[in-house]
């Protein structure tokens, strides 16, 4: 299978990009604002580990489920509370019959590929160039990730359809030389 048809190793790679961030956390920047406007980096955070266990449950249930997102974690332990759910989700996706599954969610029904490229990698890569510059940018993230996640932002949000019941602004005009992280975070309606 190729990285089109199997996005699971970009899936890895989100999310072990989104685990390192989440582990360089300091405790004293958990209620420091970052570039997602009703998010601060505790909220941030759960609302990653709240993705990663609902995309668990899609993987292992073909829908989702009501999951409350989990904000009651004491500050230092982030890291494992994120590691375990993205364990869970690596485990919830590792047969292959689950990528052709039909999986419903709130946008519509489609295939399990098709729901890990374009609702968990693209939101995972999306919320890991968030943290990372609400934690002051700690290390380089991976750029061809990012460009994944841009291509699956052009075939699953065209920019005609924004608006009422979707959840991204219109997209916006990148900088002059932003990164595939500034583009993403443009094409999703934020300013970069």
């Amino acid at each position: 299978m190729t990285a089109f048809t199997d996005p699971r190793p970009q899936l890895a790679r989100a999310s072990e990009q989104v685990a390192r961030l989440v582990a360089a956390v300091p405790a004293e920047r958990l209620g420091a604002p970052t570039p997602c406007a009703e998010f601060d980096v505790r909220a941030l955070l759960a609302h990653l580990v709240w993705g990663a266990n609902a995309a668990a449950v899609i993987g292992e249930t073909g829908a989702r489920g009501e999951l409350a997102p989990d904000v009651d974690v004491p500050d230092d332990a982030w890291a494992g509370t994120y590691d375990r759910a993205r364990d869970r989700l690596l485990a919830a996706w590792a047969d292959d019959a689950r990528l052709d599954m039909p999986v419903s969610v709130p946008w519509g029904e489609m295939p399990g590929r098709a729901y890990l490229a374009s609702g968990c990698v693209m939101e995972m890569t999306a919320h890991a160039g968030d943290l990372s510059r609400a934690l002051g940018e700690p290390f380089a993230l991976d750029q061809e990730l990012a460009e994944y996640a841009l291509e699956w932002a052009h075939r699953a949000l065209p920019a005609e359809r924004r608006g009422e019941g979707v959840p991204f602004e219109p997209v916006r005009s990148a900088p002059e030389g932003a990164d595939a992280y500034g583009r993403l975070a443009a094409w999703l309606g934020r300013e970069v």
